[in-house]
């Protein structure tokens, strides 16, 4: 396929360039005929016939409009291309898929030859309906392509993901002398899942001199930012000097979809200067550069604006997305009552939201709305219904929806199912149900199942079973720094000294060193940064010893640091520093500092939150009567009132 693109665009350059330079070419003159020719009716009845025909087309009365092409095929009476055109407007509207065919038929009928535009039509209405069978024979049948004919079909092949066929298609088209178009490029560009193929496209984009168009422009940062190669769709976007909305919402949306929601924000600031308004695309991408840094406070503010396309169902989405994941259940809850319109999206969010936020009995009774309301759950739903069962339902309760979500639903189980499954095993004690369930899994385990069941060894102090669970994870994934570090406790714990100088040798050998865990925290909409033992903040002496003092009212409240998640060949005193300053704790001291008295504070965290920290902000929420979220990578922590939405189980 490589050598073929390069084939393809080396003959478009010579076709341009031999067009360019033709002065033959360039000086012929083309008459304009007719888009297709029609027999003339010969009598009144026949005149008739055909008036009522177009005015049925024209005015989208599909029943009688198919009743008078019956009669007008019975005698041999056709109309012209664009009232078919109608018609077949008219069936896509109603979905009138064998009313489509029985139009495609009477064009042929009689030994008729409709034009080539009244083909592409047809083509189109196929690939619209998703009968690509179809629409590839009528498209080998056309005596004569024109570069919309083969457009239409590589569009349609890019959409299906068929992108071998889509790029086969494009290189067919060359070798057939058709030249192409914006709107070829645009639609070959995203059958591109190879970087290859992708540059090779762009430097016959550049050739043909087609770099400057607008969707051309718009498909190169879409494809770039599929591909994750951010720095050159971002390239592609400041070479061009006048920018429309549709190149704003690409590099936004890029730049949000591969996580870089900070830039795409700064993009988002700097399309709004340049007096461009916000459309749905827009509010989209920028709601998901907010959930991605759980920054409430502006999605609050982005909220405003949506509230303009109020029955948007993409954007209520979002919304639901950002309130869930930045822990705001009753602005999530607010926005679902107020939908017009609901999808399996819509549900989906809701209860995986609830789940993962610690209401998994609520989320529970949303599944019980969502199966009455008629809409059928899909993949993401189950997998939030068996989380929630994980963490508040009964252990048969979670086996019945695992076991049911492919004899009533027809869905596979994932490895994120068998997963919910092992938590929920594990958090009950049943250990051996949960190894045997890892040993039956139809899909292969990988770190996470692994991480799962030994996160269960853990709580439940099972040391043989958790040493032979780190040890499939170490296999798995030997630059998990956090499994080499508790593999070492646990054996420092059972006295295995030798064991534990070998972890650590390994270590070293392989410069793995633990990440460095960072928390975020918004305050007055800015983010402000902290990790292990800050010294960077500008208020971080004011921090550490508001901290000290904080630990030092708890320490009487009865809290003892809880050193299992630090090496434990440090000293004790050592092991006692190295918890006091996570950087949670500073987020959390740096909120007490700066948010009103009843405020939440809520902190986003790179690592999971280890159980003095935990132990940790539940003292805290309890002490200053302060609502305490944290989102780590496993799930979401409400800390108040001395309890934490997880149950102590994470």
């Amino acid at each position: 396929m490589e050598n073929c693109l390069n084939e393809a665009i080396k003959t478009v350059s010579a076709k341009l360039k031999y067009i360019r330079t033709s002065p033959s070419l360039l000086s012929r003159s083309y008459s304009l005929t007719p888009l297709a020719s029609h027999t003339k009716p010969r009598n009144p009845f026949s005149s008739t016939l055909l008036n009522e025909f177009v005015n049925f087309c024209y005015r989208g009365d599909l029943p009688r409009a198919m009743k008078a092409m019956a009669a007008m095929e019975r005698h041999g009476i056709y109309a012209d291309s664009v009232t078919y055109s109608e018609l077949i407007k008219c069936c896509l509207a109603r979905n009138a898929v064998e009313q489509g065919k029985l139009v495609h038929k009477h064009v042929f009928s009689n030994g008729y030859q409709p034009k080539t535009f009244l083909i592409n039509i047809l083509i189109g209405m196929y690939v619209k309906f998703k009968l690509l069978q179809e629409a590839q024979a009528l498209f080998d049948q056309m005596p004569e392509r024109n570069v919309v004919s083969w457009t239409t079909m590589i569009s349609a092949y890019a959409n299906a993901r068929l992108s071998g066929k889509a790029l086969e298609f494009f290189v067919l088209m060359f070798r057939e002398g058709v030249l192409p178009n914006m709107f070829t490029f645009s639609s070959v560009l995203r059958a591109c899942n190879e970087l290859v193929n992708l540059r090779q496209l762009h430097c016959g984009i550049i050739k043909v001199g087609l770099e400057s168009d607008v969707f051309v422009r718009s498909a190169l940062i879409d494809v770039y930012s599929k591909l994750d190669k951010l720095k050159d769709a971002i390239c592609v976007f400041n070479e061009m000097e006048t920018k429309d909305l549709v190149v704003w919402n690409s590099i936004i949306g890029g730049l949000a979809q591969n996580s870089d929601g900070d830039e795409a924000l700064n993009q988002f600031k700097r399309m709004k200067r340049a007096g461009f308004i916000a459309d749905q695309a827009t509010l989209t991408s920028v709601l998901r550069a907010c959930t991605g840094l759980a920054l409430l406070e502006v999605g609050r503010q982005v909220h405003v604006h949506v509230l303009k396309f109020d029955v948007d169902l993409i954007l209520n989405n979002a919304l639901l997305d950002l309130y869930c994941k930045t822990g705001s259940l009753e602005d999530a809850k607010s926005v679902f009552e107020r939908m017009v319109h609901r999808d399996v999206i819509s549900w989906s969010t809701m209860i995986a939201g609830l789940a993962q936020n610690g209401f998994s009995r609520e989320a529970l009774k949303f599944f019980d709305l969502m199966k009455a309301s008629g809409m059928k759950p899909n993949y993401i739903t189950i997998l939030g219904v068996l989380f929630a069962c994980s963490h508040a339902g009964p252990v048969d309760d979670g086996w019945y929806h695992f076991q049911s979500m492919k004899r009533l639903y027809r869905i596979d189980p994932g490895r994120e199912h068998y997963g919910c499954i092992l938590d929920l095993l594990g958090r009950a004690g049943k250990l051996d149900e949960a190894v045997n369930l890892v040993q039956e899994m139809e899909c292969e385990p990988d770190a996470v199942t692994w991480r799962t069941l030994l996160g269960a060894c853990r709580v439940h102090r099972n040391v043989d079973l958790a040493i032979y669970a780190a040890k499939q994870v170490i296999k798995l994934d030997p630059e998990d720094a956090g499994t080499y570090v508790l593999l070492s406790n646990i054996y420092a714990n059972s006295q295995r000294w030798e064991d534990v100088s070998e972890i650590r040798r390994a270590m070293r050998d392989k410069g793995i060193t633990k990440e460095p865990g960072c928390s975020w925290i918004e305050v007055n909409k800015q983010i402000h940064a902290f990790i292990l033992g800050d010294t960077a903040h500008p208020k971080i002496n004011e921090i550490n010893r508001r901290l000290n003092q904080l630990i030092h009212k708890l320490m009487g409240m009865g809290y003892v640091p809880d050193t299992n998640f630090v090496l434990q060949d440090l000293e004790g005193e050592q092991r006692d520093d190295s918890l006091r300053y996570h950087s949670e704790k500073l987020a959390i001291v740096f909120g007490l500092m700066s948010l009103s008295r009843g405020s939440a504070i809520r902190i986003r965290k790179n690592l999971r939150i280890c159980g003095d920290c935990h132990t940790f902000a539940k003292l805290v929420a309890k002490m200053e009567c302060q609502l305490v979220v944290i989102r780590d990578p496993i799930r979401y922590h409400h800390f108040q009132n001395g309890v934490c939405s997880c149950g102590d189980y994470w």
